[in-house]
């Protein structure tokens, strides 16, 4: 049978439509009852379900997970991709207290590979069951010529939803005085891949598959590991610690949460600080991965850069009325959570420092 013109191309319908009638299995159980109709309409369907709230606001966010697509590439692991991407845009709404409705992915590459179609879209699907958020649709784009063979980049688009009352502002709610805990990350998450790579692939010659008894792990394991979900705790901490009858924001418990991504502690606190007041961060209050350690060794990095391009072993902040902070700690660490107190509120201008 002749090839159609355009499978001649570099676009392969055929082929797509072929992996694509795979999805509705992939995504069996990452569904709510609220999604109307099935994947693979012009558009996705979602019934909120409004007589739960009095006011409901959607909430939404919109990310990628950068150059840790180019070591997923170099290791042929695809499935921990599409984990990162779900993971990182829950917690990007959930520091708003929104809870994550549905999500839709983008996926654009040169040449459809159906075994990493698959595996990507398993990794959404597995991310979205485990935070109880549908997946409800997406795209898939083969443009040939325009990604290098093999590659591909990943987008996605999450909507949440959050009571009105109950959204929080910790530029209303934070003052001088209050604690700042920090909640562990798994490693790098999905910032800083490119000074990483930079330092262990091209100054230290190290390859993905090098392993280091320091990392206990080879390179490429240790920078594919999953971007962790915090909106599971943070929904909890809400519930334990701003109960809804608590109205007045500073009477609050749990004040403000910032989400350690690209720009590390010192443009991410500061989005949730009101102008009066800077947080200050002690160093040495926790303990920073190996592998933060390896790059701050190896990389010639002057370290107040270091703290802005990576998380360095702190993937949420938590920002709590000092008298309760000892009960936030240990209801965070119940939940299997490494967590320690790093800082302090200070009045300021809106900024946060790293000190001793």
């Amino acid at each position: 049978m002749k090839r159609k013109a355009y499978a001649c191309a570099g676009v392969d319908i055929d082929l797509g439509n072929e992996v694509k009638a795979t999805l509705p299995k992939l995504l069996a159980a990452a569904h709510r009852r609220e999604v109307l109709g099935k994947v693979g309409g012009f558009g996705g369907l979602f019934a909120l379900d409004i007589r739960k709230y009095r006011e409901p606001v959607l909430v939404s966010s919109v990310d990628g997970v950068g150059t840790k697509l180019k070591v997923a590439f170099a290791m042929d692991t695809h499935d921990t991709i599409g984990a990162d991407l779900v993971n990182h845009c829950v917690n990007d709404i959930a520091v708003l207290g929104a809870e994550p409705l549905f999500f839709l992915d983008y996926l654009g590459t040169g040449k459809l590979e159906a075994r990493v179609f698959v595996d990507i879209i398993k990794g959404f699907a597995r991310a979205c069951v485990e935070n109880h958020c549908a997946l409800i649709g997406g795209e898939t784009a083969q443009m040939p010529g325009f990604y290098q063979a093999g590659e591909y980049d990943v987008s996605g688009t999450i909507v949440g939803v959050v009571e009105k009352s109950r959204i929080l502002d910790g530029r209303k709610a934070v003052k001088p005085g209050d604690a700042v805990i920090g909640i562990a990350s798994s490693g790098l998450h999905t910032n800083g891949y490119s000074l990483a790579r930079r330092i262990l692939f091209d100054q230290l010659k190290l390859t993905p598959g090098s392993y280091l008894p320091e990392l206990r792990n080879t390179i490429g394991a240790e920078l594919l590991k999953v971007h962790i979900s915090y909106g599971g705790l943070v929904r909890a901490l809400l519930k334990r610690f701003n109960p809804p009858r608590v109205v007045n924001r500073k009477s609050q418990v749990v004040k403000a949460f910032a989400h350690i991504t690209g720009g590390g502690f010192v443009d991410n606190i500061p989005r949730v600080l009101p102008q009066n007041c800077d947080v200050v961060i002690r160093k040495g209050t926790w303990d920073v991965p190996p592998i933060f350690r390896l790059l701050e060794r190896s990389g010639g990095v002057p370290e107040a850069e270091l703290y802005q391009v990576f998380n360095m072993g702190i993937g949420m902040v938590v920002v709590v009325a000092d008298p309760q902070s000892g009960e936030v700690l240990k209801f965070i660490q119940a939940h299997g959570h490494k967590a320690w107190a790093i800082g302090k509120v200070t009045k300021g201008s809106g900024r946060a420092r790293i000190g001793c």
